[in-house]
Order: C-alpha cells, then structure tokens, then sequence
C-alpha cells in the first residue's frame, strides 16, 4: 500500500478499520476489551513504519465510559497512536427489552469523561457503527439493510451529541462521522435551525396549552361549529380547561445554551465532519451556500473503502471525486476543502502536531495558520 498510494492519488492517509470494528462490537465484557487492545497493538505494528504515509486509528470500546478511558490511555500513551475510531452506539438490556443508547443523551452512564480525556490526549472522536435495529434491518434483503446503515447510526450521535451539549461543554474537541455521506448532515443541520426557531426557549411557551383562550375557542365553536361539534360543547370545553402537566424541563436545548439562532450554526458547523464516499453524488450538497442556513457550508470529508467490495479499482477513487468538479457541481476551491482542508482541521485543530512528521506537514500548517 505505502508503494501504491501515488498511484492511488494519495499523499497522506487515515486508515480506519472494517474488521476492526467488529471488537468494540462484542458482548462479552472480559473478551471485549481483551480483543481491541490486541486489535490496537497489531494495527500499531503494520502501519507504524510508514508514520510519513499513514496513520492507524485505534478501536475503542464504548459498553462503559472507564473502558474507553482506559484503551484511549494505552492506544494514545502507550502505542503513540494519532487517532481512534469510537462506536456510535450500544446495544443495552433494559428489563428484557434492548435498547439503543446512542450516548450523549439520555444514556443509563456520563459520558462526558470520555469527552474529557479525548480533550486531555488531543484525539478528536471519530464514528463508525452501522445501525442495524428495528425496521432497518432485513434479515433477507441486503441492500435494504446496507442503504442508509451508517447515515442512521451517525444521525442519531450527531443529534445526541448536539442536543445533549457536548459541543457546548467542549469547545475543543471536534467529532466525525464516517462514511454515511453528509445528505443527512444537510437535512439535520437545517432542522435544527427550524425546530430552535419553532420549540427554543423564546418559541416553547407559545405552545403551552395551559395558555390557551378557552373562552374564545368556545365562542367561535358557538358561532361556526356544526352540530356534532355543538352537541359536544362541554366535553370539549372540559378537555381544554384541564390543566396539563408541565414537564420539569420545556427547553429541549437548554443544554446547548442556546440564546439566538446563529449559536445553532456555531455549534453545529465547525465542530462536526462527515466521511463521504468519493463518488457520492449528495457530496456537492455540504458546499450549498445557497441552501445551507445562514449560507455554511458543512465539512464534509474524503473517504474511500479502498480495501472493500465496493471498490473495485483503488486507483479510481480520486478520479471519481473530481468528477463533480469536471460537472460543475463542486468548484474546484470546495474540492480542496473536501479532500484536505477539512480532514486537517478535524485533526490538526485539536492536536496541532497531529500532521508532524508526514508528507502533508507543511501544507497542514499553512491551512491552520489560515485558520
């Protein structure tokens, strides 16, 4: 590989696992972290004599928040590793039923400790879990279960991880999601923007029923109902005089801190990046300006599974990329972003040597200086 990658258009490359993914995966909580420990070690191995090509990502554990502290530790301290992919979600056993615990929002553990150390070793977090449950999956049809396995797993981090304040309470600290494309990125980030507008803290007490005129919904019901609606008039006015429970708390944003709308942007669009296929066709939509709120464009990033089925010739993956260019659907300034620029703000801007010591160092630099 460390011969092929000119050929394959590659200055400097990010491995993250396929196999490697499926440790963190297991149920059994000695043998789990047994096996990404001897995942980790291994990766550190192969790759560790190319460190100016390529750099391997460590496979964390996430069933508890020390286990994770723990690998992050020996894969950062003890292997030098520069970065480390996470599972996006956790299969949970609530009183016999599973449950999916997507761990930045109403999980059973704190995670924020895990936040914390990733801050203190300068690895910005990385996602990569299909999302197989309930009505995506099918036991017969593959490819209704491969479309849209990664986008889901990553939507429901992303909004947990928004929603829950993480982003918020680590200014730091940037997050990935890996190759779910970035459609569903566009379609969360202008939904967030809405529902603020519509359910955040200066809108949610519009919609208090307790703060509805009764009495001139009765008048109208007098004036322009019908009979059916006539001959309910009491029921209806007993539904509506009945006071409703007040949640403990009405704000669903109130972690986020939100105080006007341009927050929702500044905490969503920096601190986020999503790994897309190169020949994704939803690619050119993270650069809309025209479309995006507040006119950003989200940091989409290049990926490619170069060592799996779908990718049959490793040598066309960055021709395929450019295509878009070739279309007029990226301009070529965008096309920088997506295939350098953002991977080295991911990286570099929470570990500014992250990029030390590779081909790319210099270049790296200059994109950060820039800012």
């Amino acid at each position: 590989m460390n011969q092929r990658l000119e050929e394959f258009g590659f200055d400097f490359v990010i491995l993250y696992p396929s196999e490697g993914l499926f440790p963190p995966m297991l149920e059994d909580d000695e043998l789990r972290p047994i096996a990404c420990r001897a995942y980790n070690r291994f990766v550190a191995d192969l790759y560790g004599c190319f460190p100016d090509r390529m750099t391997p990502a460590a496979a964390i554990p996430m069933h508890s928040p020390q286990e994770a502290i723990d690998e992050l530790e020996y894969a950062v301290r003890e292997l030098g590793l520069r970065t480390a992919v996470l599972r996006s979600f956790v299969r949970r056993d609530a009183n016999g039923l599973e449950s999916v615990d997507v761990l930045a929002l109403n999980s059973p553990h704190d995670y924020d400790p895990v936040w914390e150390k990733c801050a203190e070793l300068k690895i910005a977090p990385i996602f990569h879990s299909g999302s197989m449950w309930g009505p995506r999956r099918s036991m017969q049809n593959y490819v209704y279960s491969h479309i849209g396995i990664l986008s889901a797993s990553g939507e429901a981090l992303c909004k947990a991880l928004f929603m829950g304040g993480v982003t918020r309470r680590f200014p730091q600290l940037n997050f990935a999601f890996l190759e779910g494309g970035v459609g569903w990125a566009c379609s969360l980030y202008a939904d967030l923007v809405s529902h603020w507008q519509k359910r955040g803290a200066p809108a949610i007490e519009g919609l208090d029923p307790n703060n509805m005129d009764v009495e001139m919904m009765m008048q109208m019901i007098a004036e322009y109902g019908d009979g059916p609606i006539l001959d309910k008039r009491q029921e209806i006015q007993e539904m509506f005089t009945r006071r409703q429970v007040r949640p403990s708390q009405v704000d669903d944003f109130a972690p986020c801190k939100i105080e006007r709308v341009e927050d929702v942007r500044d905490l969503f669009v920096p601190r986020f990046y999503f790994g897309c296929e190169g020949d994704d066709p939803m690619n050119a939509h993270a650069f809309n300006r025209d479309v995006n709120p507040f006119g950003e464009p989200l940091r989409a990033l290049f990926g490619s599974d170069i060592g799996h089925w779908d990718v049959p010739n490793m040598d066309q993956v960055m021709i395929e990329a450019y295509e878009q260019v070739e279309r007029g659907l990226m301009p070529i300034d965008d096309f920088r972003d997506f295939t350098f620029v953002n991977a080295v703000r991911l990286h570099g801007r929470v570990n500014p040597d992250f990029y030390k010591g590779t081909r790319v160092e210099d270049s790296a630099a200059q994109v950060l200086e820039d800012g």
